[in-house]
């Protein structure tokens, strides 16, 4: 029996509840990281554990959106791990294998079949469609996906 319902489908027949009527995700990256960590083994663990500064160059076409964030602000960053393994499903824990192996969705992994990190950062100060944020995790280079306002509770 198969169930329809807007764009979804899933049925006993197809294993996988893939999406087949939905149109395939198309990103534009609106940016690159500009920074001082050039490897992995030289990245903190986790955004909230760095003190690193750098900088979100955006694209002059995106840079519009940028209205409205200002200095002092912790905006929420999301990244195209763009250098990440993405054939692996189970990771040790912060490479801690006394951990022993977990799935990457109950990790921070870089590692996964939809490299995506999320990152929340101060900004320090606004040139245009350059921000200096302070909290960096991750290797100078990376592309960026989005930016948004951090929401606090």
């Amino acid at each position: 029996m198969a169930l329809h319902r807007d764009c979804q489908h899933w049925s006993a027949d197809n294993q996988t509840n893939r999406l087949p009527y939905m149109d395939p995700a198309i990103l534009q990256f609106i940016g690159i990281l500009h920074g001082d960590i050039t490897s992995r083994e030289d990245a903190p663990k986790n955004f909230d554990e760095s003190e690193r500064v750098g900088t979100l160059e955006i694209y002059p076409e995106y840079q519009d959106g940028l209205d409205g964030v200002e200095p002092g602000q912790t905006i929420v960053v999301l990244f195209w791990l763009h250098q990440a393994v993405r054939d692996i499903l189970k990771v040790y824990p912060r490479g801690d294998r006394s951990r022993g192996l977990r799935g990457v969705f109950a990790t921070r992994s870089p590692m996964r079949p939809n490299p995506i990190a999320i990152s929340e950062l101060q900004v320090l100060a606004i040139h245009g469609n350059l921000l200096d944020v302070s909290g960096l995790d991750i290797l100078d280079g990376t592309p960026i996906l989005d930016i948004k306002k951090k929401i606090s509770r």
